[in-house]
Formats: C-alpha cells, structure tokens, sequence
C-alpha cells in the first residue's frame, strides 16, 4: 500500500502546475516522472508552495471524498443527530453501526487518500529543507519562507493522522519520502500509542516554525498558523486523555493539563474572537474571526463544492431545480432534545435549521449557494469553507476539561455562558447540578453549537454519553473498540502486513 501511494503521489511534475487546491484532479491522475525530474525541481520559492499547495488539495480531497467523508465520521454514524436516507449506495448502513456494505468498505474503509496527504507532507519535508536560501531568493526572507512550509507540513501530516487514527485507531506510521517508489517498504499498523506521538512531535516541530499571525491576508485561515497547531494539539490531547484506554472512564490528567495549557495560549495569544450573532451565518461561509482552521471551499477563488454534504440537507426552496425530498435531513428528536420552549430563539436553531416542526427538519447551516450559470440560476456550488477549529470550539472545551478537574461550577458557567450569547433568555443551568449531569447538558451544549461540523460522535466517545444518542454502541462493543472502521480487505492484498481492525475480525 505505501509503495503504491508513493509511486502516485511522488509526481512531482504535476504539483509544478498545480497554482489552485482545485488541480487535485489532474494531480492524482498523473503518472510519475522519473527521478531525473528531481534534479530540476525544488529549485525555487515558487516550487515549494506549489508543492504546500497539492499537501492542502489531498487533505482536502480525502475529506470531502464520498459525501464529505469527514462529515461521515465525525457526525453521521451518531444517527439520531440526522438521518441518511436510502439511496442504493448502501452508505445508510453507518448509521445503524454496520461499516461492512460493500460500498463503505471500498469507500469510508479505505484510509489511501489520507495517505496521499501523509506522503506528499513527507515528500516536502525532506526537499524544502534542503533547499539554501540561493534557491529561495524569490522569497523575501527565505529563512522565515522555509521555516512556513515546513511548519505547515508537519501540521497537515499531523492532522492527516489525527483524523486517521479517530477512525481506524492503528495505522501505519511513514514518516518517510521515498524517491523510489517501487522500492518503498510495506508496513504493519502501529499501535494508537505511537500513532498520537507521531502527531504531538509533529505539532510540536510545527509550532515554533509558524506565526499567530498571518503575512498574506490571502491565507488566512486556511493554511495552518500556530493557532492551528494549538487547536489540533487540544483535541489530540483530549482524545488521547479518554480514548487511548477504553477501558477506563477516568482521563489521563497529564493530558488534560497540556489541552488546558494549549487553550490557554490560543486565548491568549491567538487574536481569534467570537463572531457578533448578528453575523452569524458568515462563520460557515468561511475565514470569520473565530476561525481557527478550514479547508477552502469557496467560489470566491472557484473552488466551491457541487457536492458538499450541505447540499444533500436543501430543497427546492434553497436551491434551483432541487430535489423536494432531499437524502438527508435533521432528525426531529434532535431538534426536540436540543430546542425546546424559550431556546427556539437561540440564533442556532434559528439559522441553521428549517422545517423544524416537519417530519424532516433541513438542515441550512451551509446554504451559500453560488450559480456559475448566474443569468439561468444553473450550476449550483455551496460556497460554504470546511470548519476543522474554531474558537466556540475551543472554548466550550474548557468546560470539559473543568468537569475531568472536578470544577463542576467553572463548568456549568462555561455553558451558560455559551446559552446567554446565541439567546436572549437561555435556559441556563442551576448550581446545584452533579458532574454527571452538567456532563449531559455539554454534550447538549455541544450538539447545538457544533451540529454538522465532524465533532459530535468523538465527543461522544470521549465523554462516554454516546448511549444517549448511538444506540448502536453498546457499553460491550465500546469495550471491544467497535467504534473503529474496519479496514478495506483491497489494501490486503497490497499489503500482506496489515492486519483487520480486531472488532471486525471474521465480520468482514
């Protein structure tokens, strides 16, 4: 599999015309050059952002690939958060906690193109940092240029991994480039252990070689600062608090305490602030002030999605000529357990959802719909940036790290917080409740502030609560790590040293 991913994603060639994320196409159908291409490569400034360039198009790519598979496993297999109709591909399947339709094993199951990713970070690690700054003199300080790509690249390995090791748990670690593809070692999957080391060490060569601030207001929140690094830091070190040994419910302290150190500093020093609710809808638009990272997903430099996950939540009403049953829509007992009596002012319930009293509410919290054919109102694209972090995030994430420190007052003021700034008469949280209760309500708190945004089923998982929304995770298949994918039995075939995901051994 390593070599395979290699020999695809060590066409060098292809990334010098790759100017815009939206070449990832052209990028993964190219065929290699050979080596003596290397000799004329990373040779200037301009190579090497080309190269940074086709790193963030296959992150980019594997997220969105198959329905937004991000979306998929942050948010979908939690399924009384929304509901995936039938459709003939089998991908409902997740949501009744069955990973083995064919169609999701061939697709969800398959971690390639997050390897993609991986490799071209690895591949740009070992060339920029060789090249002197004789070959950056384009840049204008060619340190501080160097210095920018690589941090970058240790971010996107290290968020390339985060998301693989919150789906499949072991995977091979390549920290590797390798000019010979054919000759590229094939590995065994690592254990969780290592896998979440990698991406601390990662996070920690990146941070000192980025800023908090950004050069070019161009690549504002979507490339990686030390903002980014730091969120990605907070919830490496959460997960890796509660889930790196199931079975126990009580978190790693240690870990706790960096998260509650990593919040600190993007507080501190990071210049990010909430976004006014008058303003509300403009945060999934993309690059608001309480954006800490997104994936580019706008028209504005024709990179917009005709196949975004928010346009299978709209109807003919939000989009021309579209479906009046959409595949996907809000389940009702989520806008009854989130919304109820004087929370409907609450602004997320007013602009993020439609049909709230139908059998189908909609989903428009991303509804920014572009018309490339403006004059007929054809060729629709959601013009709506892929939020990974953002400073609400964070923020209600001091609350579960006060309930893991047992400051259960810190943290019931947290969340009411939270309620008293999208509702102007919230229903807040009285004093006098347990840690196990106030722990519910942040998951409410959760569930209303980040619906649709690929962190609902980890918090789940973390807080332990996911009985209260998976019904099909057992207390006994948690136990066993059912919660992992199953990897695609295809890559055994490349690659005889990997071994199947245990829960799934003999049920795929």
């Amino acid at each position: 599999m390593i070599r395979k991913i290699y020999k695809v994603v060590s066409v060098i060639g292809c990334v010098a015309a790759l100017s815009t994320f939206s070449s990832c196409k052209k990028l993964l159908e190219q065929t290699p050059k050979n080596s003596t291409y290397f000799d004329v490569y990373w040779k200037t400034a301009q190579d090497a952002n080309n190269a940074i360039a086709g790193n963030y198009a296959l992150l980019r790519n594997a997220m969105s690939n198959k329905y937004n598979r991000y979306y998929m496993y942050g948010d979908a297999v939690a399924k009384n958060y929304f509901t995936i109709q039938y459709g003939g591909d089998g991908i409902e399947g997740i949501q009744g906690g069955d990973f083995t339709f064919q169609y999701n094993l061939n697709s969800l199951a398959n971690y390639t193109l997050y390897f993609k990713s991986v490799a071209m970070s690895n591949i740009i690690l070992k060339n920029v940092s060789k090249m002197t700054d004789a070959q950056l003199k384009d840049a204008d300080d060619p340190e501080e240029f160097r210095n920018k790509i690589l941090g970058q690249a240790y971010f996107l390995r290290a968020l390339s991994y985060f998301m693989m090791v919150r789906v499949w748990g072991d995977v091979p670690v390549v920290t590797e480039a390798y000019d010979d593809p054919i000759n590229a070692p094939q590995l065994a999957r690592s254990p969780k252990a290592e896998v979440m080391k990698l991406i601390e060490d990662d996070c920690h060569k990146a941070a000192p070689l980025l800023s908090w601030t950004y050069a070019n207001v161009g690549d504002a929140k979507v490339t990686a600062n030390r903002g980014s690094v730091y969120a990605l830091l907070t919830h490496l070190y959460l997960w890796r608090a509660t889930m790196l040994d199931v079975s126990s419910a009580t978190p790693n302290m240690a870990d706790v305490n960096s998260a509650d150190t990593t919040i600190n500093a993007i507080v501190s020093k990071g210049g990010y602030r909430l976004v006014d609710t008058a303003n509300y809808k403009s945060i999934f638009v993309g690059r608001s002030s309480e954006g800490i990272f997104e994936i580019n997903v706008s028209e504005n430099t024709l990179e917009g999605s005709n196949s975004s996950i928010g346009m299978f939540f709209l109807n003919g009403s939000y989009i021309n000529n579209g479906t009046n049953n959409p595949r996907m829509f809000v389940t009702p007992t989520y806008i009854r357990n989130h919304y109820q009596g004087n929370d409907t002012s609450d602004v997320r319930f007013k602009k993020n959802f439609a049909l709230t009293t139908s059998e189908r509410p909609m989903c428009i919290k991303y509804a920014n719909v572009v018309y490339r054919n403006q004059g007929q109102q054809l060729d629709p694209y959601l013009s709506n940036n892929m939020v990974v972090f953002r400073l609400s995030d964070i923020n209600l994430l001091r609350a579960e790290i006060a309930l893991y420190k047992n400051n259960v007052g810190t943290a019931i003021n947290i969340i009411n917080d939270s309620r008293r700034r999208h509702n102007a008469n919230p229903t807040l949280l009285e004093n006098n409740l347990t840690k196990d209760e106030v722990m519910d309500e942040y998951i409410v708190e959760r569930g209303r502030e980040l619906f649709l945004e690929g962190h609902l089923f980890y918090d789940l998982l973390r807080t332990r609560k996911y009985g209260n929304v998976v019904d099909w995770l057992t207390d006994q298949r948690f136990q066993l790590e059912g919660f992992y994918f199953p990897v695609d039995p295809a890559l055994f075939r490349q690659n005889p040293k990997l071994k199947q995901t245990t829960y799934w051994l003999g049920k795929v």
